[in-house]
């Protein structure tokens, strides 16, 4: 699909460490976007490596785990019908 001059919203589940959307970032400015804008639902910033720009964000995490709603711990928990940050 040709993207440019086209507004592109990536849509991301959780932004952990950063290189996966710092090389999407970088791929997809080079089809020549309008502009591109980055949408997570989880920014979890302990584990970040990259600095990335989040443009929209609907839970951020300073430190911790979450669990619920797909996410699991040892396999543990991801049937829960919400998000939830454990405490250690």
């Amino acid at each position: 699909m040709d993207i440019a001059d086209r507004h592109v919203l990536l849509v991301e589940d959780i932004v952990g460490s950063g290189p996966t959307i710092a090389y999407l970032l970088e791929y997809l400015e080079q089809l020549k976007p309008a502009s591109v804008k980055v949408c997570a639902f989880i920014n979890k910033l302990e584990r970040r490596e990259i600095d990335v720009p989040i443009d929209y964000v609907g839970h951020t995490v300073e430190v911790g785990f979450l669990v619920g709603y797909g996410l699991d711990l040892n396999e543990r928990y991801r049937d829960l019908p919400g998000l939830y940050h454990l405490k250690t």
